[in-house]
């Protein structure tokens, strides 16, 4: 498959750990996060648009496996040129950011703090999209759906806590 392959072959192992990485992490952290909470989220008035539970975890699981090929496909260039650039560091950055964001606004209930804390993570995974698209422009087109799903998210955040205040 063509999207995996970098200058001709793809290198399976560092593949599956670039992919599992965001899946798995972002797995694990909505199951903490998320623990008890559910009736709790439930009684929170939500806008019109807001999507079914259900719908969550399958856009998260899509999102986080082209975040994860995006990311290989820039390591796998950058390892072949013998480059280093801010690209990794700051998806690694945009992770943590993610992963914090449902602390924030499911375990903890500060869905202001996490508001703005998506705002700075959403800055992020565009800086990210813009690195990744210098080295790749698959990869930086790879986190298009990433950030449009972010900008949906902000403003179901925004809408919910306003409701909610």
């Amino acid at each position: 498959m063509e999207l995996l392959n970098v200058n001709g072959t793809t290198d399976w192992k560092k593949l599956t750990r670039n992919v599992l990485i965001p899946v798995v992490g972002g797995s694990i952290v909505g199951w903490l996060a998320n623990r008890n909470t559910q009736e709790q989220y439930a009684k929170l008035e939500k806008p019109s648009f807001s999507p079914p539970g259900f719908v969550f975890p399958v856009a998260w699981t899509a999102l986080y496996t082209l975040m994860g090929v995006a990311n290989y496909r820039v390591e796998e260039k950058q390892a072949r040129r013998k480059q280093n650039d801010s690209a990794v560091p700051l998806y690694d950055v945009q992770l943590g950011l993610n992963f914090l964001w449902s602390f924030l606004y499911f375990k903890w209930n500060l869905r202001g703090t996490a508001l703005m804390e998506m705002t700075i993570l959403l800055g992020a995974i565009a800086m990210t999209a813009y690195e990744f698209n210098k080295t790749d422009r698959t990869a930086g087109a790879l986190m298009v759906p990433y950030i449009g799903w972010v900008l949906f998210a902000l403003t179901l955040n925004y809408s919910t806590w306003k409701l909610n205040k």
